[in-house]
């Protein structure tokens, strides 16, 4: 039927930015959230994986038409400067995966760190 390299890529995601953060949407229908992996790796790359299950197949069944994908999925963003890594939050409805990463406010200027010359 569909070879898993078909359906390796076959997931929808939207990805949005908004002053406050970074909002990720990931259409995953009939996958359950115990399927779905969301990482980030070295502190700037957004992975987002998983698998979808194949149908059971019975012997007698006759296919008319396969369009619906099954098999791993992995999807991989690098993230700006200003996405605040280390509050990612996640959540799963209805077969949408939502992603929201929080930016570092642009208008604060970076810390001034002070830094002791020893001799």
């Amino acid at each position: 039927l569909v070879s898993d390299a078909s359906a390796f890529a076959n997931t929808s995601i939207d990805w949005k930015e908004t002053p406050e953060a970074h909002n990720f949407k990931a259409d995953l229908p009939g996958a359950k959230k115990e399927e779905v992996k969301v990482e980030v790796e070295e502190g700037r790359v957004l992975q987002i994986s998983g698998e979808r299950s194949k149908e059971e197949e019975e012997k007698n069944d006759k296919w008319h038409r396969v369009e619906r994908s099954s098999g791993k999925f992995l999807r991989r963003f690098r993230l700006p400067e200003n996405a605040k890594v280390d509050q990612v939050k996640a959540s799963m409805e209805n077969g949408v995966l939502t992603v929201t990463m929080p930016k570092e406010d642009a208008k604060k200027k970076p810390e001034m760190k002070s830094i002791e010359i020893s001799g």
